[in-house]
């Protein structure tokens, strides 16, 4: 998979450079591509921002420079992502969907975000990570973009999505790690017990609980087998 990233600010991509996500970079197996969107502005002081007309508080990043620089990267099947609050709220299964495209371009905004015609031009899937609002489009495409990758084969060690939170409709059970006491804390029992049945008994239990708890929402019309 190739993944290029316009945006304004290229140093904000640091962590790509790191961990999993470089291991699998070094490898062969994705590439992410930073692109400086003032590199394709017109203007003598690759100014990338005017007013909106209307009116309005807040300047919108210029059509040119943005348009220029997914061109020039832009092919056939290729998928044009923009991270917005007006989007779409992600999960688990735009996570996969987009894991499916073998090149996909993620157009950061700021200030008030990016024309329209944009959006329409390149049939930009509008993504949006949450009820919030963020000031500019790299936090929430290193999300999209490390969540997506997670399921590109090869990026992970076979099996390590099975049991994850989202996987099978609820939240992730508890994890525990030496040592087996800290701070008057124990261990579940049934953890260091080699039962496995048991185990696996205990951690689906655990995994309903703690979606009661946190995300009870994921449990309405569900209908959990024991």
């Amino acid at each position: 998979m190739k993944i290029d990233i316009l945006t304004l600010f290229p140093e904000s991509f640091a962590p790509f450079k790191e961990s999993i996500i470089s291991r699998a970079q070094k490898a062969g197996t994705i590439e992410i591509n930073i692109i400086n969107i003032r590199d394709f502005s017109r203007d003598k002081h690759k100014k990338c921002d005017d007013y909106p007309f209307g009116g309005g508080a807040g300047m919108l990043m210029s059509v040119q420079p943005i348009f220029d620089a997914v061109k020039s990267v832009l092919k056939e099947g290729s998928k044009v992502v923009f991270p917005t609050p007006v989007g779409k709220l992600y999960n688990n299964k735009t996570a996969q969907k987009l894991a499916e495209f073998s090149h996909l371009i993620f157009i950061c905004g700021h200030y008030e975000g990016i024309d329209e015609r944009l959006v329409e031009l390149f049939d930009a899937e509008e993504i949006s990570i949450g009820d919030y609002v963020l000031t500019g489009g790299e936090i929430p495409t290193m999300a999209i973009v490390d969540s997506l990758l997670r399921f590109v084969p090869g990026v992970l060690k076979e099996g390590s999505l099975n049991e994850e939170s989202f996987s099978n409709g609820l939240l992730e059970y508890p994890q525990y790690t030496r040592p087996q006491i800290f701070e008057g804390l124990e261990v579940p029992q049934v953890l260091i017990s080699g039962n496995h049945a048991e185990i696996a008994k205990w951690r689906k239990a655990a995994s309903l609980e703690k979606t009661k708890k946190n995300r009870p929402d994921l449990l309405k019309g569900e209908k959990i087998e024991d």
